[in-house]
């Protein structure tokens, strides 16, 4: 203690005997408890530091009395994971596309994996939500050039579409440009008859006038009111939703112009010929139809 220390009259206190502008400081002692803890932290310390990797060494680190590390820890967890997952996927492959959309924690797996699934294999083309783009169809409405029922996307994702599986979708829209072409008036009044369908032609003469062409080339395919028909792959031309879609009317009608002479046809890939197992199909398929689009 300072020999100029002094008890403060009114905390019972010694005084350090430093002072500064009449305030003079307290030698007040730490809480009992604060250093108990304090010592109680520091043999843990040192028993974390025996049991458990801690310190390097020359050679390479501690490893801990326990022989406990993270990464076997990690390993462990995956393990764990990997054997409730295969109890789910096992389930989900000896039941039927409905009865996991019954089963409520089957359901909530699928719905799960399948964004994963997704994410990882379909999200480059179709978009992450399966909203499309140029070229890549929208998966959250309500067309489907196949079907949009669980076993027919499903069946889509299986095999896939105008790629060389014996088993993938086939469709082929005729090049109206060559061996029986259309005069570029008719692409442009056949346009117009195609906008018309879903109201957006602005010349109902040209129109008019393309009705009769649509109605000989097209109709077999697409439907006499532009319905489409699913057993061909043709898809609906009245809903005016478009694969191939320009940013304004102009150019939409240079699409279908050019669609008309010189078809375009995308190819999705055979998911089962990418190694992708039944189960992670059926995962995929009830994720694919809760996007909004399925029926």
């Amino acid at each position: 203690m300072a020999t100029n220390a002094e008890k403060d009259p009114i905390s019972g206190q010694y005084t350090t005997g430093h002072e500064w502008d009449g305030i003079k400081e307290l030698n007040t002692p730490l809480p009992k408890w604060w250093v108990t803890v304090f010592y109680i932290t520091i043999i843990w310390s040192i028993g974390y530091w025996v049991l458990y990797p801690s310190w390097p060494t020359l050679s390479g680190y501690w490893a801990g009395t326990l022989g406990w590390h993270s990464r076997t820890q990690v390993v462990t967890d995956i393990e764990q994971a990997k054997s409730a997952k295969a109890v789910y996927l096992s389930k989900i492959q000896d039941s039927s596309l409905e009865d996991i959309v019954k089963d409520k924690d089957l359901l909530n797996f699928a719905l799960a994996g399948g964004r994963s699934v997704f994410n990882e294999n379909c999200a480059a083309c179709h978009g992450v939500g399966g909203g499309g783009a140029y070229g890549f169809p929208n998966l959250t409405d309500d067309q489907w050039l196949w079907g949009g029922t669980l076993d027919d996307i499903r069946t889509t994702i299986t095999y896939g579409i105008r790629n060389t599986n014996p088993n993938s979708r086939q469709s082929e829209m005729p090049q109206w440009g060559g061996g029986d072409p259309l005069s570029d008036d008719e692409l442009s009044n056949l346009a117009e008859y195609v906008l018309s369908l879903s109201k957006k032609s602005t010349d109902q003469a040209a129109a008019q006038k393309g009705l009769p062409i649509f109605a000989e080339r097209c109709s077999p395919c697409h439907g006499e009111a532009g319905e489409g028909s699913q057993a061909v792959g043709a898809p609906a031309l009245a809903t005016g939703i478009w694969l191939y879609k320009g940013k304004d009317l102009k150019a939409q009608k240079a699409e279908i112009m050019s669609q008309v002479k010189n078809p375009k046809g995308g190819m999705m890939p055979s998911w089962t010929d990418r190694g992708i197992d039944e189960a992670t199909i059926k995962i995929l398929a009830v994720y694919v139809h809760s996007l909004g689009g399925g029926k």
